[in-house]
């Protein structure tokens, strides 16, 4: 049995015991996969932990970067309480329209808001709008803007707040400091803001699973 299937059926059995897909969820990977969307979701045991960390920060308010069809949108709006709020952004015009369908059907359209546009246009109007603070910050977009949007999401967040980044392995490339590949040279440019910025203390972590060989960054908001 090879490496990758292991990994496959592991995540299968995880996935199945504690986080399983309800028909909203399902529902929302059928109509991505119907519309041509890329199959890049986040897998469904880290959906579950996204859930998971923003109630453990008891998130009232969430900012994603990067909705795709609107899978972990929806795992990360059932976190939060009957008055709280969702920001998505969301750079395809078309990713958006199958991610609004799909978080309405999930009942969480009154909570989660679907901006379209450039993420790093969305984020100044988002900010001259001057919101609470988000809680925690999820970004999941395009590798290239990872430091802009890292440095957006400090200025959208206060004391304890949590960022999120995905995707921080590129398989194996992100050690090549050589490399001059804009999914490689935006994450490495993320994690050295990470590590060197005095508002923020975070790790990464390696991943294997059903969606490869992979990983993601944290950081807690210190001040």
């Amino acid at each position: 049995m090879s490496e990758s299937h292991v990994w496959d059926e592991v995540d299968a059995y995880f996935t199945a015991h504690l986080a399983p897909d309800d028909e909203a969820l399902a529902a929302a990977l059928r109509d991505s996969d119907a519309a041509g969307l890329p199959h890049i979701n986040v897998a469904g045991n880290q959906g579950k932990l996204l859930q998971l960390l923003a109630q453990i920060q008891g998130a009232r308010h969430i900012l994603e970067i990067g909705t795709l069809g609107g899978y972990s949108t929806i795992w990360l709006g059932r976190a939060l309480p009957a008055d709280g709020r969702l920001v998505s952004l969301e750079y395809d015009p078309r990713h958006a329209e199958v991610a609004v369908r799909n978080i309405a059907r999930a009942g969480l359209d009154k909570q989660v808001e679907v901006r379209v546009g450039p993420a790093l246009e969305s984020l100044p109007k988002l900010a001259d709008e001057n919101p609470p603070p988000f809680d925690l910050v999820f970004i999941d977009a395009d590798k290239a803007n990872n430091p802009h949007y890292v440095e957006w999401a400090i200025k959208l967040t206060s004391t304890g707040s949590l960022i999120v980044l995905d995707n921080v392995v590129r398989g194996g490339r992100v050690v090549d400091a050589d490399s001059t590949a804009p999914d490689v040279t935006g994450t490495r440019a993320a994690i050295e803001l990470i590590a060197g910025h005095p508002r923020l203390s975070g790790t990464a972590i390696q991943t294997v699973g059903m969606k490869g060989y992979d990983g993601f960054a944290l950081a807690r908001v210190l001040a």
